[in-house]
């Protein structure tokens, strides 16, 4: 319809100056008007230049004084002949009409504000206020000042109108011709493809954007460090269980009942089930034995190892509870050289922040076999971590209850300009190996870092809420490219 009336206008016009007024003639709607006017213009049947007024409107207190008076009106008029006192007029016209009223009455010189009454200074009053807005209503011109005095009042704000002027384009026809976007088998049949227009080509139209699954980063950089795992000969541990006995994740590893780790402030305690129901009572008994009174060249730790701790369940704050299962099942059968790792997650009760989570991912590579010592550690940390990109490595001496020696790890980082931790290091100690039936000149070395951390330097995060967690911007996961490891650790 709208189509129909522009191009049948401009059949006979040279312009249709404003679409508003070419609107309101032809009884359409301008939106309809101004959409079709886009569409014709993109096509070039009409040339479109923008129109814009501004023009003064209603807001609501305004619209409510059309109807119902000004409030300095509604006051004189509320007004008897012998004057009413203020508590009662108030209570008549209400706080907000009574306040406005009385200060425009009074600018007005309408009333008399005596101490006792107000009173009439005159008979008759116009109610200019609602003559003006009326007149804006109903699009006609108000005085410069008259409009000064509504905006400043607050009963008209200005609003920008949008529309086009326009005229015959290059394309120009009565009627919009329809272009074809296909040639087809019934077009060459019947021969109307000699008459038909085709609609042009656009080279350099983006094609609709292809649906499918994206990886997020951190499973990303997981697969590759898995990759790396097994080109060095590891063999992946199964850490699907979540939970974990106290056993398990803490005494198995030499740490004693009385570490802060193992408050509740720092580890998820369940309550259902609360406690674990199955031991391996030989091994339990071994090692009770050695945190109560040591062995092994080890004076223990000396306290009343108490079998009701051990039990408890938790979720597991490090993979090496794992690590300890695993060790365990290798000494009960003929002794074979290992290597073992594992990434997932583990759960630590933390104060949430930029860095810190309360759960998050944790690599863990273990290496069993005779004899090693920690040069091999050293070599076998260099090899690891410049498959990374981090070939320059730093030692630092450390503390871990499960092992000894231990180190931290410490990578120089091209970004930063300086020495970061990434990792954790050691030898795990005889009072863990031992017991566990593994022979005596076995050793274990291992480490450990996280994944998060090397995730979010290869991906510019510096907020580890931006990368995992339910505040994720899932349009991370389709922005990212496939991040490579192994170029430098910047």
């Amino acid at each position: 319809m709208a189509e129909e009336a522009i191009l049948g206008y401009l059949e006979k016009n040279v312009e249709i100056s404003d679409s508003g007024r070419f609107a309101d003639e032809f009884g359409l709607d301008h939106n309809e008007v101004v959409n079709v006017i886009k569409s014709l213009n993109g096509f070039r049947y009409v040339d479109a230049e923008d129109i814009k007024k501004e023009k003064w409107i209603l807001t609501d207190e305004g619209e409510t004084y059309t109807a119902t008076g000004s409030p300095e009106l509604q006051l004189f008029l509320a007004i008897p002949p012998e004057g009413i006192p203020k508590e009662e007029l108030q209570k008549k016209l209400g706080p907000s009409i009574f306040k406005i009223g009385c200060a425009q009455a009074a600018k007005n010189k309408w009333v008399e504000m005596g101490k006792q009454l107000i009173s009439r200074k005159v008979q008759h009053v116009e109610d200019k206020v609602k003559n003006s807005l009326l007149q804006i209503k109903d699009g006609k011109e108000v005085h410069d000042d008259d409009v000064k005095a509504l905006k400043a009042r607050k009963l008209i704000v200005s609003q920008t109108w949008k529309g086009y002027s326009v005229k015959k384009g290059p394309s120009y026809a009565p009627r919009r011709k329809k272009a074809a976007t296909d040639l087809t088998r019934e077009n060459l049949q019947r021969g109307d493809w000699r008459e038909l227009e085709f609609k042009e080509y656009n080279f350099n139209a983006k094609g609709q954007p292809l649906e499918g699954g994206h990886l997020h980063p951190l499973l990303k950089v997981r697969q590759q460090l898995k990759n790396i795992f097994r080109q060095m000969g590891f063999e992946e541990m199964p850490t699907n269980n979540f939970v974990e006995s106290s056993f398990w994740n803490f005494d198995a590893l030499f740490q004693p009942q009385q570490h802060p780790a193992r408050d509740a402030h720092d580890t998820f305690f369940l309550q259902a089930p609360a406690s674990t129901r199955e031991l391996p009572e030989d091994y339990v008994e071994r090692v009770k034995q050695v945190h109560e009174i040591g062995g092994f060249g080890s004076k223990g730790y000396g306290y009343d190892w108490k079998r009701e701790e051990a039990n408890k369940n938790l979720l597991r704050t490090h993979t090496t509870a794992v690590s300890s299962r695993m060790l365990y099942l290798l000494a009960q059968k003929p002794f074979a050289p290992k290597k073992y790792f594992s990434i997932d997650r583990v759960f630590r009760n933390e104060a949430v922040d930029r860095t810190h989570l309360a759960e998050f991912h944790q690599i863990e590579g273990l290496i069993c076999d005779r004899g090693l010592t920690l040069g091999d550690l050293i070599g076998v940390l260099y090899d690891f971590f410049s498959r990374l990109g981090m070939s320059k490595l730093r030692f630092k001496p450390a503390y871990n209850p499960y092992t000894e020696p231990s180190m931290e790890i410490f990578s120089y980082h091209e970004g930063f300009k300086k020495w970061v931790e990434v990792g954790n290091s050691g030898m795990f100690r005889p009072e863990m190996l031992l017991p566990m039936g593994l022979p005596d000149d076995v050793r274990v070395i291992a480490w450990g870092l996280s994944l998060e951390r090397p995730t979010m330097i290869l991906y510019g995060v510096d907020n580890i809420r931006d990368l995992f967690g339910h505040k994720v911007d899932l349009g991370l996961m389709k922005k990212n490219p496939i991040c490579r490891l192994g170029i430098n650790a910047s």
